[in-house]
């Protein structure tokens, strides 16, 4: 028994609604703007996750904002890594949320949403781990590294329940 090349299948459900081939097409006699808010959207998984995010990004921005900082390099880093990181799922939210994905079909969201997540979730523990080893047991320091690793955690369970990868293996015994 030979096995041949792995074959790998992504999917994504970003809790939007199923992307099929006519997903981006208009239903007939309808305008592309009609239907354009989704009301369903908010209360998913997904939608949960973002805001769960967004809020942890915003609390520990905070919390490293109004903390007396001693290295000034390793906490603008935090800070904008997780006001940008905060930007960017809140753009993806709205994407979501206003079915902008239906009107805009020239740009993969997925692929676009599986990059941003998988940069600023880097990008994220870099800088979480630089704050937490710079805090030198100032509480509000220290605070905003424990919230940037719980933003950390929820950028990767957001990741890991949308992009699931399955590794399938091909077998090319040819038929006799």
């Amino acid at each position: 028994m030979s096995h041949g090349a792995g074959l790998i299948r992504t999917t994504c459900s970003s809790g939007g609604g199923a992307l099929g081939p006519g997903a981006g097409a208009a239903q007939p006699g309808a305008s592309p703007l009609e239907g354009l808010l989704d009301p369903g959207y908010p209360r998913t998984h997904a939608a949960l996750l973002k805001v769960a995010q967004m809020v942890t990004l915003l609390i520990a921005f905070i919390c490293v904002r109004s903390s007396v900082w001693t290295d000034y390099s390793a906490y603008s880093y935090f800070e904008v890594v997780t006001i940008c990181d905060l930007i960017m799922i809140l753009a993806f939210y709205l994407v979501h949320l206003f079915r902008f994905y239906r009107v805009l079909t020239c740009i993969s969201w997925p692929l676009s949403e599986l990059l941003h997540y998988l940069i600023g979730t880097l990008l994220l523990l870099i800088a979480s781990i630089v704050a937490a080893s710079k805090s030198y047991n100032q509480s509000g320091l220290v605070a905003g590294a424990i919230f940037g690793f719980v933003a950390t955690f929820l950028c990767m369970a957001s990741m890991w329940l949308s992009y699931k990868v399955s590794c399938v293996t091909q077998s090319t015994d040819a038929a006799i």
